[in-house]
């Protein structure tokens, strides 16, 4: 019998990690394809110029101003979201787990297009004569967390929240359903903000999402797993490209696609109060540019970094775009594992 179990398990691990292949393996064969049009096309992503409290953003355009003299093609999500969609559709069979986010997934990254289509159309200038305005972009990734958290609590009915380390459950009832759409707005919204140097959001979306692969496996929830895996599998051909100097950008199609993914995978894996752990680095992104806006207005200019959000703080400070990345790739893989840690205390110690 435990021979039997182990034959199982086995072979659901191997599917899984199959998923994951596939992932990158599909991924790597869209790129080309990606690569001729946006070339060809010119799908560039215009330099920003204004920073989000309306103001000349000096230091930016200094900091990134060979970036500027070079053509970058932006929108390469999609070549993510294809991937992961078509893999998770055709070959990872467990609906009832993967329905949910891959929807998720797919909405948002519909939002995250339009505005990366409007930029790539407009002509460079201020933020908002080539992006959709922030009111707008909160407002349609706020419809699909709404839609996402209504089938969460009246479709899986779910109405608690996991307690890590103690173990115990939170009842809050059709609360449930507010809280699922702050946990994935604002994930969407950090991985966002985290995408602006080359390799830094493809990484550390990888480092959270293999983190959160292991907790759904270890649940039980082998459909979760495989999604997680087929996503990290897929980041990990776009990081290839991605990484300095960078040959393409996500864009928002990637960002706010896998930004919603993982908050709705962290309340899917009942694990949302772990989620800030596993992230930590999204929340150090996102925190330091709220901070920053907060201290301009209340504080007459005055800022609390030389630039937000806090990667471009250190370069500003004078390390090189790849220790920026590099150094965050490491606190990141920290923090997953210290929630792996607190998940595992909380459930089988």
């Amino acid at each position: 019998m435990e021979t039997l179990y182990i034959a199982v398990q086995t072979d659901t691990l191997i599917r899984m990690l199959l998923l994951g292949f596939l992932g990158f393996l599909i991924s790597m064969i869209i790129t080309p394809l990606y690569t001729t049009l946006a070339y060809r096309y010119e799908w560039w992503k215009k330099p920003r110029t204004t920073a989000t409290t309306g103001e000349k953003a000096k230091m930016f355009t200094k900091l990134h101003a060979e970036k500027h003299r070079r053509h970058i093609p932006t929108m390469a999500g999609i070549i993510t979201v294809v991937a992961v969609v078509l893999v998770t559709l055709l070959f990872n069979l467990s609906r009832e787990q993967t329905w949910l986010p891959v929807a998720a997934f797919a909405g948002a990254a519909l939002v995250g297009l339009l505005d990366d289509i409007i930029n790539i159309k407009g002509s460079t200038g201020t933020l908002e004569k080539v992006r959709l305005s922030a009111k707008l972009k909160l407002l349609l990734t706020t419809l699909v967390a709404v839609v996402g958290g209504w089938f969460f609590y009246y479709k899986l009915d779910v109405s608690s929240i996991h307690i890590p380390v103690v173990g115990t459950q939170l009842e809050v009832g059709w609360l449930i359903i507010p809280i699922f759409v702050f946990v994935v707005v604002a994930t969407a919204n950090a991985v966002n903000i985290s995408d602006g140097l080359d390799g830094l959001a493809g990484g550390l979306t990888a480092i959270a999402f293999g983190a959160y692969a292991v907790i759904a496996a270890l649940e039980g929830s082998f459909g979760i797993a495989g999604f997680c895996l087929t996503i990290v599998g897929a980041l990990l051909s776009y990081t290839w490209f991605n990484i300095f100097p960078a040959r393409f950008f996500m864009g928002d199609a990637g960002s706010f696609a896998l930004g919603t993914a993982l908050g709705v995978v962290a309340m899917l894996t009942n694990t949302v109060l772990l989620l800030p752990i596993i992230g930590i680095m999204f929340v150090a992104e996102a925190g330091s540019s709220l901070l920053q806006i907060a201290s301009k207005r209340l504080r007459g200019g005055k800022k609390i970094f030389k630039i937000a959000p806090i990667h471009h703080h250190f370069e500003a400070s004078g390390w090189p775009e790849t220790k920026v990345t590099m150094r965050f790739w490491v606190l990141g893989q920290v923090a997953a594992v210290t929630g792996l840690i607190l998940f595992l205390l909380g459930n089988y110690i």
